[in-house]
């Protein structure tokens, strides 16, 4: 089995390269695959915590010092875990191959946005209904006080969202949310380990179990801040974080299905963006039962089209020279052979 990029990156195809690109089953130990993942995994949890416990810095005076050091420790952990599994992947060690093999691509780069998130969205049709319920409820009592439609309240209405805007872009916890936490943990969970367990050996259905249990160990340290400094019950916050872990554990072996199946970073990115944005699919409401009409229409939908909207064809020129890793456009007739 080879790895052969599409000229579409402009890599260079050269015969004399192919021998250096040729990738074969298990040439990356499991003990040594799953080792460096787990090494990953804790690298990335004990960094958050590196300044005050290794260091022993003071604590930081502010929430937005405090989420700023965190930051840089995510981003440095995540760094070292690229250089990382670089060393370990059988990859040529340049840049281009290295960047294939992580999924940054730019090339079919709409199509891994626009579907991915179309797809995920499907999960969110009772979200939306509710949503749209309580935006004209919220019209009915502003007709019903005297208020209408004018230029002046469209005007007052687009002032307030660009000041929500401007607000939010400041808020050191919606970078948090939707921009450090969805970057890095895509680049360590996905990009670093998809690629380190598919080269041990293991089969694109195990990988996606197995992927989101080291995706929800990095969300284990969750269970001592909910635990000591907001003073749940110990049981009441084993539920909590129970409840978060079967959540990540979901979300996690959806993204590694999507990174699988397009090559691209950018589609389990877009969609972990868009799920921290959106919260838990709003399942039913009391107040309208199209919300629970919604819900299933919208999870039917996606079930539908989960695999048509992730296929390889739509996202590589060619499936027989495509950009998946090492080859798993083709992966349907592996798991058929295994």
């Amino acid at each position: 089995m080879s790895f052969s990029p599409s000229s579409s990156l402009g890599f260079p195809l050269l015969q004399q390269q192919a021998s250096a690109m040729d990738l074969q089953d298990g040439v990356v130990s499991k003990p040594v695959a799953v080792s460096a993942c787990v090494a990953m995994a804790l690298l990335y949890v004990a960094s958050l915590y590196a300044p005050t416990v290794l260091f022993r810095l003071p604590p930081p005076s502010s929430l937005n010092s405090f989420m700023i050091r965190r930051f840089l420790c995510a981003a440095v952990s995540t760094v070292l875990s690229l250089f990382l599994s670089a060393l370990i992947l059988p990859v040529t060690k340049e840049l281009p191959y290295i960047f294939g093999a992580y999924g940054i691509r730019g090339d079919h780069i709409w199509q891994a946005v626009v579907l991915p998130l179309s797809l995920t969205s499907l999960m969110y049709a009772g979200s939306m209904f509710n949503k749209f319920l309580l935006l004209f409820d919220s019209w009915m009592e502003h007709t019903a006080s005297g208020g209408g439609l004018s230029f002046h309240s469209c005007k007052c209405a687009l002032t307030r969202f660009l000041g929500w805007l401007a607000a939010i872009s400041s808020d050191v916890l919606t970078w948090r949310f939707y921009v450090v936490a969805p970057l890095t943990e895509e680049l360590v969970f996905r990009a670093c380990m998809i690629p380190l367990l598919l080269c041990g050996g293991f089969k694109p259905y195990n990988v996606m179990l197995l992927c989101p249990i080291f995706f929800s160990l990095a969300h284990l340290n969750h269970f001592m801040e909910i635990y000591i400094k907001q003073n749940y019950r110990i049981k009441k916050a084993v539920m909590i974080i129970g409840l978060q872990l079967g959540y990540t554990v979901i979300f996690g072996s959806y993204a590694s299905f999507l990174f699988i199946r397009t090559g691209h970073l950018a589609a389990p990115l877009v969609a972990h963006i868009y799920c921290n944005f959106m919260g838990l699919p709003v399942l039913y409401s009391e107040r309208s039962g199209i919300v629970s009409i919604g819900f299933i229409m919208g999870f039917l939908g996606f079930l539908w089209l989960l695999y048509p909207v992730t296929g390889p064809d739509l996202y590589n020129d060619r499936i027989d020279n495509c950009n998946c890793w090492q080859g798993y456009c083709s992966w349907k007739e592996r798991i058929q052979d295994s």
